[in-house]
């Protein structure tokens, strides 16, 4: 039996799709030593908030001992040079030395100031000077914001390679820090979610644990590619979490408008999928059907939207679309369209 109803106008759908709360990158930091040694002491708590530069770990280490001598050596051989080429410019205005030492001189002391620069700026970087040469190096945070994750001990050794160490617990970051007001939601689309999608788009996110609230997201990334298995689209948006209600780690919802073109309401019935694409068959005169590729958005409550193939008033078929269709396999004399075909629209009739 066959059961034949009119398309209506769709109403505006809203996407839901399911994704998993993370730190923001842009305002995160791992933080690791450069140096290899021995963790001394701690200075900070998880749940902490600091600024940059504040000091997070000591570390005893041999290796930072050696970088403060070589500064101290090479300020020393700067003091030579300047007083060796200050003694010969004396002794060549008494005609006493050659010009040739003096241009030697120059050179030993050019050498001397690229070196004393070369170590004073690396001690630089890492916000310490070789005043002292005491084998003490303070790890500083990077940025400011809040602990998030410490993974140091007392007593714990610590390698300047340590992010390439091989394992999980070796390679994790000494300190996170993050500013947990903000926080990304990545999210994985289907091919057709992306009709309802674009970058700059507010989309709202709610968590099971505060199903009441809805927080404002804006769609930041949508991925160039598909995944090969999955059949997805990475998709990241950046979430407003001022009161810290939201963790890192949390899976959420996102919930996005619908398409604001065009689209109809069928039976979710009346759609089928076959060679990779969706059909329906509309009743085009009274006993004669007409198969026709359509384009769909989403299923909702027994209906499924369709954004391009047939138009409001359409008179659909809902029950019996698949008898209807191998009636139409089985007919000699009529043939699908082929599999390549790019107009969506294309019919065959059943009478």
């Amino acid at each position: 039996m066959l059961v034949v109803e009119a398309a209506k106008p769709s109403e505006s759908v809203a996407v839901q799709l399911n994704g998993r709360l993370v730190w923001d990158e842009g305002v995160t930091v791992r933080v690791f030593s450069a140096f290899a040694g021995r963790v001394s002491r701690i200075l900070v708590e998880p749940g902490a908030t600091v600024p940059k530069g504040a000091p997070l770990v000591e570390v005893a280490s041999p290796d930072f001992g050696q970088a403060q001598s070589e500064a101290r050596k090479v300020a020393t051989d700067l003091a030579i040079a300047e007083k060796n080429l200050t003694r010969l410019r004396e002794l060549a205005s008494r005609g006493a030395a050659a010009t040739k030492d003096i241009v030697s001189a120059e050179a030993d002391l050019a050498r001397a100031q690229a070196e004393q620069l070369r170590a004073t700026r690396r001690l630089e970087i890492y916000d310490a000077s070789a005043e002292t040469i005491n084998n003490n190096y303070v790890l500083k945070s990077p940025i400011g914001g809040v602990v998030v994750e410490l993974n140091a001990n007392p007593g714990q050794e610590v390698r300047a390679d340590q992010i390439l160490a091989g394992t999980e617990k070796l390679a994790a970051p000494l300190f996170t820090i993050t500013d947990p007001t903000r926080l990304w939601i990545q999210v994985d689309a289907t091919e057709s979610d992306l009709a309802h999608l674009r970058p700059g788009q507010m989309v709202s996110v709610r968590s099971a644990a505060i199903p009441s609230k809805a927080f404002p997201a804006k769609i930041e990334l949508i991925g160039d590619s598909l995944d090969p298995v999955a059949r997805t689209v990475k998709i990241r948006a950046s979430v407003q979490n001022p009161d810290r209600l939201l963790k890192s780690e949390m899976l959420a919802s996102v919930e996005a408008g619908g398409t604001g073109g065009p689209s109809v309401e069928v039976s979710a019935k009346a759609v089928f999928f076959r060679s990779d694409r969706h059909y329906l068959f509309i009743e085009s005169e009274r006993g004669r059907f007409q198969r026709r590729e359509v384009q769909i958005g989403y299923s909702q409550a027994g209906k499924i939207q369709v954004v391009a193939g047939i138009k409001t008033g359409d008179r659909v078929v809902g029950d019996g679309a698949m008898l209807l269709q191998q009636v139409l396999d089985s007919a000699p004399d009529e043939t699908p369209p082929p599999a390549n075909s790019s107009s969506t629209g294309s019919t065959n009739t059943v009478r």
